[in-house]
């Protein structure tokens, strides 16, 4: 969720920055805006939207200047227009920001008692007001920064520049990402390392409450009590940071595309050579453990509540799920021999960092499982296993939520046999199994014809139902949350045996009902829902294997799956549901990789 970009160059730094947001525009944005000083003097350009309209606006009103920052909001405090659109200035200082300044109002007051009155919407403007009237009573620019930040209350990455200071920028992080890239005689400031990859492979992420002043000569760290201190330099992989469509029509549809391999390449990692063991390190350890307790948001909860499954059927450990933005407010009851899995990602969702802090000295231990290892998520666990799945770019999670799956599966076989439920040969059987992903998901993905077919057909209803029973019914969830992410159509997912107690007066002869059934255990039972809805003139889909569809007989839409085993079930049967809501936003022409309202990371509560 928004994105910063801040450069002190040799060069005209407003097309760097402007390129630099292009690769931020996955993070989710509606305004867009870049702010330079040139011989001391700060400018600046907003503009509304997409990025293009920024850059005609730079075309006709060129913005000079060696150092300066930029910025791409989702609005939170005002509506999306120029007048709120960062960066904000206030006399000699000009700020971005990312987050929330939950006591903006009681500061706005106070300035306004001294003559400097808000002229936006957002609480970001209070910064800016702020250290610009901390510089008025005499305090240089890094001083007023550090007092500014003392009395800031809420979430927040900033960038700040100055005028009459073509040689100095200030970040800061408190709950929202920020990363310092290192130069030749450069410095660069950014939301995160795809930001800045053309310019620089050498990236300092600063740790929560830190704040740190850059100079082309370098960077100067301190920590939130204002102690200097040392961070790490990391060498980012520039592979890791690709984001071109390779030849696909959106980033989605190579992200759908690419799950074969980035399962693949999960399997190769996180088993031993002979694909027999799970490769953890030794800080997973399931003995002794009591209780599992999951914790994430969105997509990432419905893997988890996949894994839930998994980890009371297998390793027969119980088990919680947890929607991370009511985790903390529900006050949940702990085990000290419990262990906590939170799933994102990004890395640095704040609802699940917030939880990951609130179990701390709770539970015995804690797993992050993140696709970004330098993310703060991955830093504050005790152990962080990487899903792999590389850049994810579109807003809707495709292969982040099937490479979730793997890691989260792996870890309850891990659980079972830890806990004496798999001996060495049961666990090997299983595995032998997962081995099987990559070929299946081909499969799958060879069914995008029917797919697109499927779509066509509900692609003009306001509404859509998907049932599932099982592992199936999260299918469901997710099935139903990527479709109205991406196509606008209202869609719900319910286990197919609550049918009955209420959703069932839905029904009518318009609704399509997808429904989740490979031939496994629960296909009788789902089948019966099935019918229910039938026999009310429902229009119903059936996702299934062939032997599935054979017995459940004529129906108005049907997609045949591969035969797979009932353990990998759910991690194919994602494959259909994601590219039924691409193929369905594709035909009602809504925007696949950027849907409206959302961001691809949540970094505010």
């Amino acid at each position: 969720m928004c994105g910063i970009v801040g450069v002190l160059g040799t060069h005209e730094v407003a097309p760097l920055i402007l390129e630099s947001l292009k690769r931020l525009e996955y993070r989710g944005y509606d305004s867009a805006g870049i702010a330079t000083v040139n011989t001391g003097r700060l400018d600046r350009r907003r503009a509304v939207g997409k990025l293009i309209n920024l850059s005609d606006l730079l075309v006709h009103e060129p913005l000079a200047g060696k150092a300066g920052i930029g910025h791409t909001r989702w609005a939170t405090h005002g509506e999306a227009n120029v007048k709120n659109a960062h960066p904000h200035s206030s006399g000699p200082v000009t700020v971005v920001h990312n987050g929330i300044i939950e006591n903006f109002r009681t500061l706005r007051e106070e300035l306004a008692s001294v003559g400097l009155g808000h002229e936006t919407d957002t609480d970001t403007e209070t910064i800016a007001l702020l250290t610009r009237h901390l510089m008025e009573q005499g305090m240089d620019p890094e001083a007023a920064v550090r007092e500014t930040l003392a009395r800031l209350d809420g979430a927040f990455a900033l960038a700040f520049i100055f005028e009459g200071h073509d040689d100095l920028m200030i970040g800061a992080r408190k709950g929202s990402p920020l990363a310092v890239g290192w130069g030749d005689g450069e410095m660069y400031l950014g939301s995160d390392a795809i930001a800045l990859a053309p310019m620089t492979d050498r990236i300092t992420y600063l740790d929560e409450g830190d704040w740190v002043v850059l100079t082309r000569g370098g960077a100067t760290f301190y920590d939130f009590a204002g102690n200097r201190v040392n961070r790490d330099v990391s060498v980012i992989r520039l592979d890791q940071t690709r984001v071109d469509k390779g030849g696909h029509r959106h980033f989605m549809a190579k992200e759908i595309a690419e799950q074969p391999s980035v399962l693949g390449a999960g399997l190769a990692f996180h088993l031993s050579p002979d694909g027999k063991t799970i490769a953890f390190p030794p800080e997973v350890d399931f003995r002794g453990i009591d209780r599992v307790t999951m914790v994430a948001c969105g997509t990432g909860h419905y893997a988890t509540q996949v894994a839930k499954y998994w980890f009371e059927q297998i390793a027969g450990l119980p088990c919680d799920t947890d929607i991370a933005s009511e985790f903390r407010y529900r006050e949940p009851v702990l085990s000290d021999k419990g262990m906590g899995i939170f799933v994102s990602q990004s890395g640095e969702t704040a609802d699940t960092l917030a939880a990951l802090r609130y179990v701390d000295g709770k539970l015995s231990r804690t797993v992050g499982v993140v696709n970004v290892s330098t993310s703060s998520i991955a830093r504050e666990s005790d152990v962080a296993l990487p899903i792999l799945a590389g850049p994810e770019i579109s807003v809707a999670s495709t292969k982040g939520f099937t490479a979730q799956l793997l890691v989260l599966l792996l870890l309850a076989l891990k659980a079972a046999h830890d806990r004496g439920r798999l001996d060495d040969a049961g666990l090997a059987e299983k595995l032998a199994e997962l081995r099987m992903l990559p070929g299946i998901l081909a499969q799958a993905l060879d069914r995008e014809s029917e797919i697109e077919a499927l779509a066509h057909k509900i692609s003009s209803a306001k509404d859509v139902l998907f049932l599932g029973r099982g592992v199936m019914y999260p299918l469901a969830l997710e099935a139903a949350l990527k479709l109205k992410e991406l196509s606008y159509i209202h869609a719900e997912g319910y286990a197919s045996g609550e049918l009955k107690h209420g959703p069932i007066a839905l029904i009518d002869e318009v609704m399509p009902v997808v429904v989740l059934a490979p031939r496994d255990a629960l296909y009788d039972k789902t089948v019966s829902n099935m019918q229910e809805v039938m026999a009310r003139l429902g229009k119903v889909i059936l996702i299934s294997d062939r032997k599935g569809l054979d017995e459940a007989g004529k129906v108005w839409g049907t997609l045949t799956m591969p035969n797979v085993p009932s353990l990998i079930a759910p991690i194919v049967y994602a494959v259909p549901a994601q590219m039924l809501a691409y193929h369905t936003a594709l035909a009602r022409g809504t925007d696949v990789d950027q849907p409206r309202n959302l961001a691809k990371s949540v970094t505010v509560e």
